[in-house]
């Protein structure tokens, strides 16, 4: 089973779900601490700005943008599906799809206004961050079902590095052209990987019964 059992999934999911509750709620009563976050933070991401790096921010933003988020996974699940791996790739569209499901009731339940300077195309609300959310549960995909894959050590651990790298890009780069403020992208994160927690466990009790049913069969999983 590419996704094992874990004794610390539960306490993984009760503290990751009790932060990400604790900034939610503190975000939408407007608390002092959240505003300190925020204004620290920016003023370091954003403290010396540049043509340059607002180029690179927004090509890095534009990859990681929901709709780019949905084209990444489908490409994933297609060829999961295709090298027999089925109830991985089902798995990976539910993470996704589930986890920007659950963003957009939680944006629109915490109606945070986005920064004032905020780019013409940056619409909706802010809280959490969209592009954070899914490229989080897109590298996750990447990182606990394709990576494995890979035969050398050394190989995976680049590879992982590299995604942690994008991921923490895609947080700067929201914060850096505005879009959302830095509690928004941590929010973002910590929202993601409650529901991968939550995911990863559905997966473990329901992997070898999906297996049996006709859609899956001969799937590695």
């Amino acid at each position: 089973m590419m996704i094992g059992r874990d004794v610390s999934r539960p306490y993984k999911l009760t503290i990751s779900f009790l932060l990400s509750l604790i900034l939610t709620i503190g975000v939408k009563m407007s608390f002092g601490y959240v505003g300190f976050l925020d204004s620290m933070l920016i003023g370091t991401i954003q403290g010396y700005p540049s043509s340059f790096e607002e180029t690179i921010f927004s090509i890095i933003s534009f990859v990681a943008s929901p709709k780019m988020d949905i084209v990444w996974i489908l490409i994933i699940a297609i060829l999961l599906w295709w090298f027999k791996f089925k109830v991985p790739a089902f798995f990976s569209l539910v993470l996704v799809f589930g986890g920007d499901s659950i963003g957009f009731v939680i944006k629109h339940i915490v109606a945070k206004p986005r920064p004032s300077m905020h780019l013409p195309g940056d619409t909706g609300f802010s809280y959490p961050s969209g592009h954070v959310l899914g490229a989080f549960l897109v590298i996750s995909v990447l990182w606990i079902i394709v990576v494995p894959m890979i035969n050398r050590q050394s190989t995976r651990w680049i590879v992982r590095t590299i995604l942690v790298i994008m991921l923490f890009l895609v947080m700067i780069s929201r914060v850096y052209l505005n879009a959302h403020f830095p509690s928004d992208t941590i929010g973002a994160a910590l929202i993601a990987y409650t529901w991968l927690q939550i995911c990863e466990y559905g997966y473990v009790k329901w992997a070898r019964s999906l297996s049996n049913k006709r859609i899956f069969q001969n799937t590695i999983y």
